[in-house]
């Protein structure tokens, strides 16, 4: 069964607050938007002018007049594909599938939004080898919540004119003057998208962002260098993005109360194809597992046909297994780990006990004691009090609360809003879930798990006067790279011949710029603001890859994005799976690596039509795919089948194992080309006990660069007891004397 997602919200406090009410929100938009619809037609060799004639006339067809017909259309896409978006009824829609030049008809859905440190983590220090020439006239694309044009992260100081071949726009919006400067400008583009014509009462109609979360994934991805940036003194040190050279074109297809919609992120995506970007960078999760009619999938696919990577973030649905979304293979979807820096605030009780609990805490309550109470013990009547003990807003007694510290129990994660609302001091939260990750605070808290809970629940209900502290946060050393507990696990739901995640990359804790126009927070009552802040979640996972992609293209400014991946992928460092026990799927080929990317030696290439004969093996008919390729339908029969057991020839491997007593076998068809010196490879196969793998050649021999050569490699598993999942890791590895190329190799079984 296939469920919507809404995902990749970054994890801030604001939006885990807002969890059950998106989840309605969402619902009630789908309802709203039942008539909104985006209609496919074939790419054929019209105008952009006799297009939008094309598709009124299409639309009057299936309307009383033309006048109706015209009040129905939304937008027509001209530039970079064929489509428009209309306001239907479902029995218009119906009809108008079956006109020969429409190709499909998909309904408008709602999706939801998925540093100082990092990039040294990673190894990849601003003394990192750079090909400045070209970086400079790279252009990002970021569809995102918009941007703040006046951070010191976007200043227009050092920058020329923008690249020769960019077609983008920037004019004057309401809060937004333009690009800082129209003839030397970092921000080189700047639209919004908002097609339902709802304005949203929360945000502005403007590329301005009021939310804050574009700021922070615009400047981790291209961000100047901004010296001493911290949060309040946080985390301090030089902010900057990959590739600190490179322009940005920001596309707002984000609002604060409504979501993104389908139509507005594939109007962006047909404007970014045209302007000219080089890398679209989407912390926006999808909303279907469906590789073609999801509005992410097929916006990346027609920017794939013009040489534009996508990157896409993974979700922020973990750990639950198969969770992940922007599973495409023509996406480049970005997982998230944690840093070697944890952000921990300390609670002590009056009897001298003290425990680290882990949030941002910018306050320390004065570093004082003050009497402590339990959720449950200050209900504001006896009705309420089971509600009370989580902290909900309108259960507990003012009265009681006054002056007091709050122990509030499994993680209520608007408690310190709703305690410090009604003039307590602080919260000790509980909670069992995302304990690697902290979380910005309004008021004197930090969260602490349910063993510690217990204890301090204890401490509360024995002693004649509980007293409590909280300190103010400070930075400790973990043990890192790890796995992000909040990013979405495969296996992919959308194919299980297909490796998704595809890589990992630093998103928890991270320090980037952000927005004075909205509280550290988003809730009501906070007055903290700050030009940078910590942020987690994928949606910062994803810019640190879309970075090192342009980074890649700087020094390959020919390469396919299938090349791209292939770089980023093959050179990353293995992550430990003893550390992460959904290993492969829960960081992908491993943590980036970006100076590695830029030479990797041996790449995995493909084209377009590679990715249509997977469709083909996967089961999708020529009709349902055909407005990818822009024709009315595809003969999968009549094309030549992709080769072994995944049809595709891609960087990862994965077998899905049967139960029961057969043994697995897969045969996986491989293609690499030399982008480095004549050289030698020779095969390097780790397998685990009761998998056997072979690989023919053994060898490969390259007498010259973009010499190709083809392999095949054999994995036969034997059958595993009856578990609700296993997982097996391998890994091929072609080694010369100079590059270590790296794919890895799954092995796995997962019960319905």
């Amino acid at each position: 069964m296939r469920k919507v997602r809404f995902i990749c919200s970054t994890l801030t406090y604001q939006l885990l607050l807002l969890f059950l009410i998106i989840l309605k929100t969402v619902s009630s938009k789908e309802e709203e938007t039942k008539n909104f619809y985006i209609v496919y037609l074939g790419d054929g060799p019209l105008s952009q002018a006799s297009a939008a004639r094309k598709h009124l006339s299409l639309l009057s067809s299936v309307k009383a007049s033309e006048h109706d017909a015209k009040e129905s259309m939304i937008y027509s896409y001209t530039k970079s594909f064929n489509a428009f978006a209309a306001k239907l009824s479902k029995d218009e829609a119906e009809m108008l599938m079956e006109v020969d030049e429409v190709v499909c008809v998909l309904p408008n859905r709602y999706h939801k939004l998925h540093t100082t440190k990092s990039w040294d983590f990673i190894g990849f220090p601003q003394t990192a080898k750079r090909n400045l020439k070209l970086e400079k006239n790279i252009v990002v694309g970021m569809l995102d919540t918009g941007i703040t044009p006046q951070s010191d992260s976007f200043k227009d100081d050092g920058f020329g004119p923008p690249p020769h071949n960019w077609k983008g726009t920037c004019h004057h919006f309401q809060n937004f003057s333009g690009c800082n400067n129209s003839i030397y400008s970092k921000l080189v583009g700047a639209k919004y998208f908002k097609l339902d014509g709802n304005p949203d009462p929360a945000d502005i109609l403007s590329p301005i962002d009021v939310d804050g979360h574009g700021t922070h994934t615009s400047s981790t991805l291209a961000g100047n260098l901004v010296h001493n940036a911290s949060l309040f003194g946080l985390a301090k040190g030089t902010a900057r993005g990959a590739v600190p050279s490179a322009r940005i074109a920001i596309y707002k297809v984000c609002w604060v109360s409504s979501g993104c919609a389908d139509m507005d992120i594939l109007a962006a995506m047909n404007d970014a194809i045209t302007d000219g970007v080089d890398v679209i960078s989407i912390s926006i999760g999808g909303a279907t597992e469906d590789f073609v009619t999801d509005s992410i999938s097929v916006g990346a696919f027609h920017a794939l046909k013009k040489g534009i990577i996508t990157v896409a973030s993974a979700g922020n649905d973990g750990p639950s297994l198969g969770s992940l979304s922007n599973n495409s293979p023509w996406l480049l979807t970005v997982a998230a780990t944690g840093i070697d820096r944890q952000f921990r605030s300390a609670v002590k009780l009056g009897n001298g006990q003290s425990f680290s609990g882990i949030g941002i805490n910018l306050f320390g309550a004065n570093e004082k004691f003050y009497p402590i109470v339990s959720g449950a013990d200050v209900s504001m009547n006896a009705g309420s009090k089971e509600l009370a003990r989580f902290c909900y807003g309108n259960t507990l007694d003012p009265a009681k609360v006054k002056g007091r510290l709050v122990y509030c129990m499994l993680g209520q994660f608007d408690a310190d809003s709703v305690v410090k609302g009604i003039g307590g001091i602080g919260t000790v939260v509980e909670s069992e879930q995302y304990l690697d990750t902290a979380r910005i605070f309004m008021a004197p808290a930090t969260v602490v798990n349910m063993t510690v809970g217990e204890t301090i629940d204890k401490y509360i209900h024995s002693a004649r006067s509980a007293l409590a502290v909280i300190y103010g946060s400070h930075e400790v050393k973990v043990s890192a790279p790890f796995a992000a507990s909040f990013s979405s696990r495969g296996p992919n739901p959308g194919s299980q011949h297909l490796l998704k995640p595809d890589i990992a990359a630093p998103g928890v804790d991270i320090l980037a710029a952000f927005t004075l126009m909205n509280s550290l927070t988003g809730l009501k009552g906070d007055t903290q603001h700050s030009k940078f802040t910590l942020m987690s979640g994928t949606s910062m996972a994803c810019p640190h890859v879309a970075g090192v992609a342009a980074y890649v293209k700087s020094f390959h400014p020919t390469w396919t994005p299938a090349a791209i991946r292939s770089a980023i992928m093959t050179t990353a460092k293995p992550m430990s799976r003893r550390v992460n026990k959904d290993a492969e799927f829960a960081y992908g080929a491993g943590q980036l690596n970006p100076t590695k990317a830029i030479n990797p030696g041996l790449i995995y290439d493909m084209d377009e039509m590679s990715y249509i004969q997977f469709l083909c093996h996967e089961g999708y008919s020529g009709s349902s795919i055909a407005h990818l390729v822009g024709t009315k339908s595809i003969n999968c029969s009549s094309l030549l089948p992709g080769f072994g057991y995944d049809a595709l020839n891609y960087p990862s491997m994965q077998l899905n194992m049967k139960n029961g007593k057969q043994q697995s076998v897969g045969v996986f068809m491989r293609r690499v080309t030399n982008v480095g010196p004549a050289l030698v490879y020779n095969a390097t196969i780790k397998a685990p006990k009761g998998v056997e793998i072979t690989v023919k050649p053994k060898s490969l021999i390259f007498s010259r660069s973009l010499q190709k050569r083809s392999f095949k490699v054999v994995v036969k598993a034997k059958p595993v007891a009856s578990t609700a999942f296993t997982v097996l890791s391998a890994s091929l590895v072609w080694k010369s004397t100079r590059h270590t190329v790296r794919s890895p190799i799954v092995i796995y079984t997962l019960q319905d």
